[in-house]
């Protein structure tokens, strides 16, 4: 059975791309297209690892881990990676303190690099 990833993002480009990559590599994807919808599939749980946006208008990525911290979800997820454009900024380190697992930057990322990273948590 294939390993479930949920892609939280509201650019439609990102998911599309990171979703043809993902299922490329035998990943099964789950999409949410903002911070609400995200957190309902991140609280119902069940995913292997969850790519979460930074910087969404309705619910921001700090946010959904915010609830998701006060309100654990139904079936255990796997790891939660940050996605951001800044670099290691203030919300990324932010995000890492309060319960993400890593952070990825995704002007610097290509889509090789993007498999291997999640490979490398998947197995940490």
């Amino acid at each position: 059975m294939a390993q479930k990833i949920l892609i939280i993002d509201d650019d439609l480009f990102i998911r599309e791309i990171y979703t043809n990559v993902l299922k490329k590599a035998g990943y099964e994807v789950d999409l949410a297209e903002n911070g609400e919808e995200g957190y309902s599939k991140l609280h119902s749980g069940g995913y292997s690892l969850c790519l979460l946006d930074m910087r969404m208008p309705d619910l921001s990525g700090l946010e959904v881990i915010e609830r998701i911290q006060k309100n654990p979800p139904i079936l255990p997820n796997g790891p939660l990676v940050l996605l951001t454009n800044m670099g290691f900024d203030q919300d990324a380190k932010e995000g890492m303190e309060k319960g993400a697992n890593s952070y990825l930057v995704k002007a610097d990322l290509t889509p090789d690099q993007l498999v291997e990273n999640i490979k490398k948590l998947l197995l940490e």
